[in-house]
């Protein structure tokens, strides 16, 4: 459910009830008040907004507790996570005001027709003067929403808003969610493509696998924009981030660690791919039927893609026996399935990321006494593997060179980018990723993104600053 934080507006009447009976059982209830605001005072009868900290109890224990102090009426309840969605979380604003017929004249009719003349006659004049320029689309069908898993586009779109404003606040990318009522992998490709036009990049987001990779796929090669999908390459380049410094903090090089990747879906397998491009020799990717093997025969077309790369190992097995020896544990599946005994039977030194959310495929209590570095998607623990890292800088690079797609080099480099952040007398055990608000991220990820994607020619112009 999350943290729930609750104001509770309550009519008091002194002479029956006290503010200390009323605190006292918010407090029985399980929460903590935050604040509390007179609304109305009076001697004999009261009104005040208490907001509580409702941890993630909800508001009907707090209800029930009220309801038995006599004396007291409850107003109003109101949850600030609903309050702060009201009416959505984004909006547009003109670049400019509209106060006369001069104004007008330009920016619409007359003067917008030689604008479109322009670009009529030269198409790639849309990237500067439109929004083309610096709009990003969040897509999603709500089939696989984290956590949620598949509940609709109407129930996608408060994520795809949140999206929306992170992509503003951190890079200054102007980004708009749009939420399709149809899971035809098809008629998704069809519309993209159709609208287009006006985005300089496209997001795609909570698209369930395995159409996930085909509509990438199929939308990398048909448009001239980038295309990125966050659940797979946005976690991927996170967790190589983080993993380059791991391996920093328990002295072992890349090219000699046995890697264990349990949850082989969109993230898995973006995971297992960026794991091979930056040098991992040994992998063993798992998902619930046990270890994908070199050379075994599959439905699944990335998991056949999987077991042809040499990188992958031969033995079959559980969860359990893959994780016997090795070096690195990645998780993005589910919650509970592994315990202390089974990260004791791994190599000395061991790294463990467990992302499953909300609860971590070991539980660090049980973890930490075991491994060297431990990290979750979870931010309520040291070492937060957050995507947030990632997609809001390699698009401002991507949109400000004008790249014809995102490539593995560029995904490679963001992670490399975003791994220097912190700084080697930073670096340890409990930091290996810098904070989603650090401000060196974005600049640092944009330019590594530039670079890459001017010396591999991608890119359709050089930004100011590299020239």
């Amino acid at each position: 459910m999350g943290q729930t934080s609750l104001i509770l507006r309550l009519e008091m009447d002194h002479s029956r009830c006290s503010f200390g009976e009323v605190a006292t059982a918010i407090t029985e209830a399980g929460g903590d008040i935050t604040s509390i605001d007179v609304i109305r005072p009076g001697k004999e009868s009261s009104i005040r907004d208490v907001t509580v900290d409702a941890g993630d109890h909800g508001e009907k224990p707090f209800l029930e507790a009220l309801k038995n102090v006599k004396g007291l009426k409850i107003v109003n309840v109101s949850d600030r996570t609903f309050l702060a969605h009201l009416g959505g979380k984004i909006s547009i604003q003109p670049t400019l005001p509209i106060k006369n017929r001069d104004d007008l004249s330009r920016v619409y009719t007359p003067g917008v027709a030689r604008v479109c003349e322009a670009i009529h006659e030269d198409p790639k004049k849309a990237f500067s003067l439109t929004v083309k320029r610096n709009t990003v689309a969040v897509i999603s069908d709500g089939t696989a929403v984290l956590g949620l898993g598949d509940i609709g586009p109407y129930a996608a779109a408060p994520v795809m808003e949140g999206k929306a404003m992170l992509f503003k606040q951190l890079a200054g990318v102007d980004a708009f969610p749009i939420c399709l009522d149809t899971k035809d992998t098809e008629e998704i490709i069809r519309t993209i493509k159709a609208i287009s036009p006006i985005f300089g990049g496209i997001n795609l987001e909570d698209i369930s696998s395995p159409r996930c990779f085909e509509i990438e796929r199929r939308l990398s090669e048909e448009l001239s924009i980038p295309i990125f999908h966050d659940d797979q390459h946005g976690t991927a380049v996170v967790v190589i981030a983080g993993l380059l410094n791991a391996l920093k903090v328990v002295g072992k090089r890349i090219d000699q660690v046995k890697v264990v990747v349990n949850g082989i879906g969109a993230a898995g397998v973006s995971i297992c791919k960026m794991l091979l491009d930056a040098g991992v020799t040994l992998l063993v990717p798992v998902d619930r039927e046990g270890a994908i093997v070199r050379g075994g025969r599959y439905d699944h077309p990335m998991w056949s893609w999987l077991a042809e790369q040499h990188q992958v190992q031969p033995e079959p097995g559980t969860l359990k026996d893959a994780i016997e020896g090795a070096d690195v544990f990645i998780g993005v599946s589910r919650g509970g399935l592994l315990g202390a005994e089974d990260v004791r039977k791994m190599a000395e030194r061991s790294i463990v990321f467990a992302m499953a959310n909300p609860n971590p495929e070991i539980a660090p209590e049980e973890a930490l006494p075991h491994v060297a570095v431990f990290a979750t998607g979870r931010s309520d623990y040291p070492n937060q593997i957050n995507n947030v890292l990632v997609f809001p800088g390699l698009f401002r690079g991507a949109l400000d060179c004008r790249a014809k797609r995102i490539s593995e080099p560029m995904k490679l480099a963001a992670a490399r980018a975003i791994a220097s952040v912190v700084t080697e007398n930073e670096l340890n055990d409990q930091y290996i990723i810098p904070s989603i608000f650090n401000e060196h991220v974005v600049p640092k990820v944009r330019h590594a993104v530039i670079e890459t994607a001017i010396l591999t020619g991608l890119a359709g112009r050089i930004p100011p600053d590299f020239r």
